[in-house]
């Protein structure tokens, strides 16, 4: 019985063989994603501005480079190196992103388009670039795209980030659409509230109280959640999702009155 249960469940989650591209996986919720997807056998290449330090990444299946996600053309060049060098890439995880906390009438112009260009522009371009091998992939290619609650509800001080999570989603549904023909399926995947570093710099003690008395569960995420349904989006246990935003979230977004 055991292993029956062991080998249907290696059959549905590993990903043995498989190569992947996790944008900001030196740290936060992408570095447990970049983990857990490399705990269940692939080979990731962490794109971030800001590499992680081997002792942290610990495990030779994590390959950090460090880059702007927003440099077209340099990123271009790198995931051709990296589908040189593997024959393949199956799937990619745009996870970096940014916010700034501000009142809107006040919000610095620069750091509008900044936001957006990380959060946006840059999920679409790498999407473009991975296209093709993706549409190649053996596994079927994978998409999976990091929104966030505030796609959902707005919250104070922080609309471009909003606005940009929302774009995120609208964009996942589109590529789903006209790529499910091509052998890709995308999804997104919405953080509720985790102890990350961008969530604490935007959170005082008010805010804080606010968000636990909004969740049904009454605490905040652990990076493991999220890195458990990176690998289920990204396994073959999904082989017949795409197009949909998955919230982890403790429940949050179910909550009323």
């Amino acid at each position: 019985m055991e292993s029956r249960v062991a080998a249907a469940l290696e059959e549905l989650f590993s990903l043995e063989g498989r190569v992947g591209i996790v944008t900001g996986g030196s740290s936060g919720l992408g570095l447990a994603i970049a983990k857990t997807l490399a705990a269940a056998g692939a080979r990731i290449y962490d794109l971030s501005r800001t590499p992680a330090l081997a002792s942290v990444m610990a495990d030779d299946r994590i390959i950090s480079i460090q880059t702007d996600v927003t440099n077209r053309p340099k990123v271009e060049r790198i995931v051709a190196e990296i589908a040189a060098g593997t024959g393949r890439i199956d799937f990619l995880v745009n996870n970096a992103g940014m916010t700034h906390r501000a009142r809107a009438e006040s919000f610095p112009a620069d750091l509008w388009e900044r936001i957006h260009e990380v959060n946006l522009d840059a999920v679409f371009h790498l999407s473009q670039i991975v296209y093709p091998y993706l549409k190649r992939s053996e596994h079927v290619g994978r998409i999976v795209n990091i929104s966030s609650m505030a796609g959902h509800l707005g919250f104070s001080e922080v609309t471009p980030y909003c606005s940009s999570k929302a774009a995120v989603i609208g964009l996942t549904r589109g590529l789903a659409v006209e790529w499910a023909g091509d052998n890709i399926r995308v999804n997104s995947l919405a953080p509720g509230w985790f102890p990350s570093a961008m969530a604490l710099r935007v959170m005082d003690e008010e805010r804080r109280e606010k968000i636990l008395n909004r969740m049904p569960l009454h605490r905040f995420g652990e990076p493991t959640d999220i890195g458990a349904m990176a690998l289920f989006l990204v396994s073959d246990a999904a082989r017949y999702i795409t197009g949909q935003d998955f919230a982890v979230d403790g429940g949050a977004l179910a909550f009323g009155f």
